[in-house]
């Protein structure tokens, strides 16, 4: 019985370490060269403004906009209490005004979680008969989110990580293992069992 626990235990702690150096390295990964979208995730937003952390993610996305990598820029994200506009609208205006046409973007305005948002990514990349999308989030959060828009029936050919995220040092360090325990579980349990997280 010990030495079943003492197995259970390492192969767990095994299986967490593998887990987590690949959260560490999709956070790392180049963006692929073109793809038929990108998708913006959202984040916090205050009062039509994007916070530091939405405007990297929209900065990285539309560099890749620019650089002809796409043709769609999908934004996404949902409101929280008492908000005025939600994260997709902020981030539809932040790439209008910064050079993204208004014929060329897609949101997705009713997620409140990373599960949330891709379901509705999912629906609409259907609709429009989009082949390929980069996604475009946080270091530490491109794992997980890859793995949902896999599992959602997108074809993610790639991630681009926010380089000079504002999301750093210890903050990071936790963010990253909270999103290791994410992926982890989500793989057996299901993610849309531990939505509600994120």
């Amino acid at each position: 019985m010990r030495r079943s626990a003492l197995w259970l235990l390492a192969i767990t702690a095994l299986y967490l370490l593998i887990t987590l150096a690949q959260v560490v390295l999709a956070g790392r990964q180049k963006p692929p060269a073109e793809a038929d979208a990108v998708v913006v995730l959202g984040a916090a937003q205050y009062d039509g403004r994007p916070s530091p952390q939405l405007e990297g993610r929209l900065v990285t996305a539309i560099d890749l906009w620019l650089d002809g990598a796409v043709d769609t820029f999908i934004v996404t994200g949902g409101s929280q209490e008492g908000d005025r506009f939600t994260e997709a609208e902020t981030s539809k205006r932040f790439a209008l005004e910064n050079g993204v046409p208004d014929d060329s973007i897609l949101f997705e305005d009713a997620g409140t979680t990373t599960w949330e948002s891709i379901q509705g990514v999912a629906s609409l990349v259907k609709r429009h008969d989009i082949e390929s999308v980069i996604i475009v989030t946080d270091p530490y959060h491109a794992k997980r989110a890859s793995l949902i828009a896999q599992r959602s029936g997108i074809n993610v050919v790639g991630v681009a990580p926010v380089r000079n995220s504002v999301v750093g040092g210890v903050t990071s360090v936790r963010r990253h293992l909270v999103e290791t325990a994410g992926v982890a579980l989500g793989r057996i349990v299901g993610f849309e069992q531990i939505s509600g997280r994120g």
